[in-house]
């Protein structure tokens, strides 16, 4: 039976851990092995790894670091960065991770979702796609290259795509909401929940519990992803490793 998840979505620069706002301003928060260890004793749901500037360095995923992260693990494991072919997908859950992220290789050939889930199994494959307004009145597009490059495509209509090729999940990441912890974009969430049946997360903008029990009221079984949430504590966003405990999601019909 599906339920709600609650996932903390890491994101890595130079192998340390950094939370951006927006997608830009990058702060160093610590090592991203200890925050997995603490994660650990937290019983985490599942456990997301983004490696923000692999693909726009073009460079290979960093497997070393990905087996140091999956020896640490206690958790379903989830990572994205720099992957671009059938065997890099291979590699990394060989390696002991259980999902591998997809985001800028789908949007210039949506295909290799078909290759990647042959590899590995649909269950395993993710489809990221960053979302922004173009404009602050604009429409919903899919973006690249950390926020920058607008693709003019609709992230509702591309769901819909990626989900006939055979995806596991699709992470919607709003980047207007990225950092802010003023809560999740719902107006994005809910037309991507009524657009697909597959499973979803929605991931920017969470700065409470009470963000993540409205999401799961307004779209039911969801993965709320969340960052900031979870490696900032109070208004002065001091560096602290953080999970909701069993008592705190029981009250908001989360997964415990």
């Amino acid at each position: 039976m599906l339920r709600p998840r609650i996932i903390p979505a890491l994101l890595v620069r130079n192998r340390g851990l950094v939370k951006t706002i927006r997608f830009k301003e990058p702060k160093y928060v610590g090592d991203p092995i200890n925050a997995v260890k603490i994660f650990n004793e937290k019983a985490v749901d599942e456990l997301m790894v983004l490696d923000i500037d692999a693909t726009l360095e073009n460079r290979e995923p960093d497997f070393q670091m990905i087996k140091n992260l999956a020896a640490e693990c206690r958790m379903p494991f989830c990572y994205g960065g720099g992957i671009k072919t059938a065997e890099h997908a291979r590699r990394i859950i060989r390696l002991g991770a259980e999902k591998v992220a997809l985001s800028s290789a789908v949007v210039k050939r949506p295909d290799i979702v078909i290759e990647i889930a042959t590899a590995v199994g649909l269950q395993s494959v993710v489809v990221v796609l960053d979302v922004k307004k173009k404009g602050i009145f604009g429409k919903y597009e899919v973006v690249l290259e950390n926020g920058q490059k607008y693709t003019g495509i609709n992230p509702i209509e591309f769901a819909k795509k990626v989900e006939s090729l055979g995806v596991g999940e699709i992470i919607i990441n709003s980047v207007d909401k990225d950092g802010t912890m003023q809560g999740y974009d719902l107006k994005l969430a809910k037309a991507i929940r009524a657009a697909v049946s597959c499973p979803i997360s929605i991931l920017g903008g969470a700065a409470s519990l009470a963000d993540i029990g409205e999401l799961v009221k307004e779209l039911g079984v969801v993965g709320a992803a969340a960052g900031s949430l979870f490696v900032f504590k109070g208004k002065y966003r001091a560096v602290l490793i953080n999970y909701p405990t069993i008592a705190e999601r029981k009250p908001l019909n989360i997964n415990v």
